[in-house]
């Protein structure tokens, strides 16, 4: 399938590092509303630059479009695309509102295009062994999850001197005014709809708690949330707890309770992070965890190459190909439009809870995602 990148800011560079994990992706250039940052990056990967969006889209040749953009323009971008008759895979959210997001997969739906939406985490191999685990029962019936997405003390850190491997500084400002939630609850809340389907019901709460993020420094909005927790209850009646902030310690561990075993992963922004169960006996009036953990074998992951700089090491654009593979192929999606609108909703019930009391109730839903073919 030939495609086409919009946005070659921070994020673009870990997409083409693994962008040779998949030849059956022709790349034909990038566009950015910079040019010259479109320039400086097409000669660093050795591609061409569309001098502006509608020159891309105008482009007869690309199939799909690849949205890279900042999350406060994906809505704009990818209509754009949909109208110009391209499929779109967009970079997480699919928009900053939920009647933007429900707008554009409707609008996919209409002109029979494809539209999903990173990020591909549940297609890494950790995450589908998780998934594996689950449905040959290692944990018996499954009642509680607890995730964790926690970056550290950002603030604390030299921030202004982080920079892609292209050359591209971290974007800082935008990182902080669209908010932990929107920006990395999407690598851990896909694996928990596809493994215990979709969520019914959400109590949240989220603040900002540094409002002070940058020093001398204008943000807009200015009190992004920088904490969030969400309790949500899945159709399946698991039960999971998220946390995200920008200021606990380093933390993107999973841990799964079943009724015989619990299921642990250190790090789930790691394809291959190890998975371990440890179970529990009961002997005479003491109930005692055991010393030692299984490990669950890991499946898939054979000859690929990942993003290794920075804090996670993924296939960045194994969800562009499995899309590609599903238009070629003529069947759903793993990161379907529907399921990536539920996902959408998911955290921005969470992000926007603020000190609000009460229930959120889902509106949207999905059909079952299938998992990998190597991981069945």
């Amino acid at each position: 399938m030939r495609i086409a990148i919009v946005g070659c800011g921070f994020v673009a560079d870990y997409y083409m590092r693994t962008l040779p994990n998949h030849p059956h992706l022709e790349l034909l250039g990038v566009a950015d509303k910079v040019y010259a940052r479109a320039q400086k990056f097409a000669a660093y990967f050795d591609t061409v630059a569309y001098h502006h969006l509608d020159e891309l889209l105008t482009d007869p040749r690309v199939e799909m479009v690849i949205n890279l953009t900042n999350p406060r323009n994906h809505y704009e971008v990818t209509k754009a695309a949909l109208a110009a008759g391209k499929h779109v895979y967009s970079e997480k959210p699919l928009a900053m509102a939920i009647d933007q997001a429900r707008e554009l997969v409707v609008e996919a739906e209409r002109r029979g295009l494809r539209l999903a939406s990173a990020p591909c985490s549940l297609l890494g191999e950790t995450a589908q062994s998780v998934w594996r685990a689950l449905r040959r029962n290692k944990l018996g019936k499954v009642r509680l999850v607890y995730a964790e997405m926690d970056e550290g003390m950002v603030y604390g850190m030299p921030y202004r001197a982080w920079a892609s491997e292209s050359g591209t500084p971290w974007p800082y400002k935008d990182e902080f005014e669209v908010g932990t939630t929107l920006e990395h609850a999407g690598y851990i809340v896909p694996w928990l709809c596809a493994m215990f389907g979709p969520a019914v019901t959400v109590h949240a709460y989220s603040a900002c708690l540094m409002p002070d993020k940058v020093p001398g420094e204008q943000l807009d909005p200015a009190n992004a949330p920088d904490f969030a927790m969400g309790v949500i209850t899945f159709k399946s009646g698991v039960v999971a707890r998220l946390t995200c902030s920008l200021l606990a310690p380093h933390d993107h561990g999973l841990t799964i309770v079943g009724d015989t075993g619990v299921l642990h992963v250190e790090d789930t922004w790691f394809y291959n992070a190890p998975i371990t169960i440890q179970r529990a006996i009961n002997i005479k009036r003491r109930h005692l965890k055991l010393p030692w953990k299984e490990k669950v074998r890991l499946v898939g992951g054979k000859g690929m190459v990942y993003q290794k700089r920075g804090a996670q090491q993924m296939d960045f654009f194994r969800g562009p190909a499995e899309l590609a593979d599903a238009i070629r192929e003529k069947r759903p999606a793993r990161l379907s439009a529907r399921f990536s609108l539920h996902i959408n909703e998911l955290v921005l019930a969470i992000s926007q809870a603020g000190l609000q009391q009460g229930v959120y109730r889902m509106t949207t839903t999905f059909d079952p995602v299938e998992p990998m073919p190597w991981a069945k």
